[in-house]
């Protein structure tokens, strides 16, 4: 049995897709580093989980090397010196077309913590966490993790794409809980989004999600409270959006003259000189007026975010009070500028079961203690803005579910 909490632990879970940093290492990553301590310095937590997606960036080949300076810059500064244990899970193996998933998990355990333990799947019992260490490479044989990447033919058109989660298990005192990495997959298309509503697209990501809830609710071991955060790339309705901002404008489809296959579709306002208000092509979300998406943290368009709707039963989430996470402009310049690519939407989230929930709202966790909320604001993070929660885990905390959940069996 792991040791007591004394005064509860502060926990910051931070999902973050990283691709954009691997592309332009020498603007990107000093800001993103520089918010993301600021974030821990703030919130001062005992246990920082950081869920990285797209490890390497698009050409990962060539910036696998980025990588590696990246993850030795956060365990060197600094702002993470009081963290004297770190597991760090990296998918590097991207010549394994068939297990890359481009996913890093990262564990940061405060020097004060004296009773967290990570869970052996092998050997099917928690273990000691001690010193610093970096896995990559072959994960599939680390007994420390389970990592998964989809089905192919859950892949749109069985294309493979750095898709799949990871999973760990961690004891705090007299609670265990599940902390999963997850990517999803993406809109390859606006054109095919809007086609109906819900997309296609969503349809894949449910069946995915699906898998991955199945897989760590399984019979294979005891049930815990689990958290799943990472790039969901939950869309907006596509169809519905386009109802909403084009009500009463025109719309011109243009097709390719060799397939008939629709190219692009120009919404028109029927006065004013027919201004286009919405250009819409495969890679093209050109809407007359994106400050829409930032006002009020766009929370006008939170009734078109419907993919968990399908997953109410199986996963929480507190309130959404920050601006769609995705897809940000990546000039180191424009901090708040969304990209004409895609609709605007919340990719990047922090979900939980719920007895995880009955964990992170326990009475005496004070709202004040509670914070679900973006990671740079202001400044340009990448094409995505990471998203963190913070809370405290109080003594006792896994008492509740000990007999239900045998969560408090940690040997």
């Amino acid at each position: 049995m792991a040791g007591k909490v004394t005064a509860g632990s502060g926990i910051l879970l931070v999902t973050a897709n990283v691709g954009s940093l691997f592309e332009d290492p020498d603007n990107l990553q000093k800001t993103w580093l520089r918010e993301f301590y600021q974030t821990v310095q703030s919130h001062r937590p005992h246990f920082i989980a950081v869920h990285c997606q797209e490890v390497g960036g698009k050409n990962y080949e060539a910036s696998m090397s980025h990588v590696d300076c990246f993850v030795k810059e956060l365990l060197s500064s600094d702002a993470m010196k009081e963290y004297n244990r770190v597991r760090v899970y990296l998918d590097e193996n991207y010549k394994s077309q068939e297990h890359f998933t481009a996913l890093g998990s990262c564990y940061f355990l405060h020097e004060s913590l004296k009773n967290i333990q990570q869970f052996d799947f092998k050997a099917k019992k928690f273990k000691k966490v001690v010193g610093k260490e970096i896995y990559s490479d072959t994960l599939e044989s680390t007994p420390m993790l389970e990592k998964e990447k989809f089905p192919q033919d859950y892949f749109p058109e069985c294309k493979w794409s750095r898709k799949g989660f990871i999973r760990t298990r961690w004891a705090l005192a007299d609670c265990a809980f599940d902390l999963v990495n997850i990517h999803l997959f993406h809109d390859a298309s606006n054109i095919l989004a809007w086609e109906k509503s819900p997309s296609f697209y969503s349809g894949t990501r449910q069946k995915a999600l699906g898998f991955v809830l199945d897989r760590i609710t399984d019979q294979r071991f005891e049930k815990v409270p689990y958290f799943v955060f990472g790039d969901f790339n939950f869309r907006l309705d596509t169809r519905q959006v386009v109802e909403s901002l084009c009500s009463t404008a025109t719309m011109q489809t243009v097709r390719l003259g060799d397939t008939n296959e629709v190219d692009k579709l120009i919404f028109r306002e029927s006065e004013n000189d027919r201004k286009v208000v919405l250009q819409l092509e495969k890679k093209l979300f050109n809407y007359i007026n994106q400050d829409v998406f930032r006002e009020n943290n766009g929370t006008l368009f939170l009734q078109f975010d419907s993919e968990l709707s399908c997953f109410k039963e199986r996963l929480h989430e507190l309130e959404i009070s920050f601006p769609p996470s995705y897809p940000y402009s990546e000039d180191s310049s424009q901090g708040k500028q969304y990209m004409n690519t895609r609709c605007p939407a919340w990719c990047d989230r922090v979900l939980m079961s719920a007895t995880a929930k009955d964990l992170v709202l326990k009475p005496e966790n004070e709202e004040k203690n509670l914070v679900y909320d973006n990671i740079g604001p202001n400044v340009c993070m990448g094409d995505h803005k990471p998203v963190y929660l913070s809370f405290r885990l109080t003594a006792g905390a896994g008492k509740a579910n000990a007999n239900k959940h045998k969560c408090c069996n940690v040997q």
